[in-house]
């Protein structure tokens, strides 16, 4: 392809068509997580998957690999790799570095609300708390 040969450039921390960058680095550069620590901890945890295998944080992404990143919400990200980078960059250039492919959020609707209390009630009894949990659906 034409454009991949242009992709690198030297203000963007490009790298050149048929290299490979660091999986915790690039997910950090592309802005899915907030530090290339939090990246790194990510692979470890098992949350990082490509191309449908865990992978350890040194494994070397390529350009076209399916990225699968599972957040602490249960959210997860899906993307495509169209770019490889290796320094972080603004939101604008990130996104033209993966093709989207995640699931939509859940509708707000559908988000069960957290429990709130009247101030000044002050701490939940048992008898409180159990409510609370059966109200959320999280019985255990």
């Amino acid at each position: 392809m034409a454009s991949e040969t242009s992709g690198g450039g030297a203000g963007t921390g490009g790298v050149a068509g048929g290299g490979s960058v660091r999986i915790d680095a690039w997910i950090w550069s592309v802005r899915l997580v907030k530090t290339r620590a939090m990246g790194a901890a990510a692979c470890k945890g098992g949350h990082v998957r490509v191309n449908g295998e865990r992978v350890k944080p040194a494994y070397g992404v390529h350009v076209g690999d399916e990225v699968r990143l599972r957040h602490a919400g249960g959210r997860e990200h899906v993307v495509v790799v169209k770019r490889l980078i290796r320094k972080r960059v603004g939101p604008p250039v990130a996104i033209e570095c993966y093709i989207d492919n995640s699931p939509p959020p859940p509708p707000r609707e559908a988000v069960a609300p957290a429990g709130v209390r009247d101030r000044g009630t002050g701490r939940p009894t048992k008898r409180d708390r159990r409510e609370m949990e059966r109200l959320r659906g999280s019985e255990g």
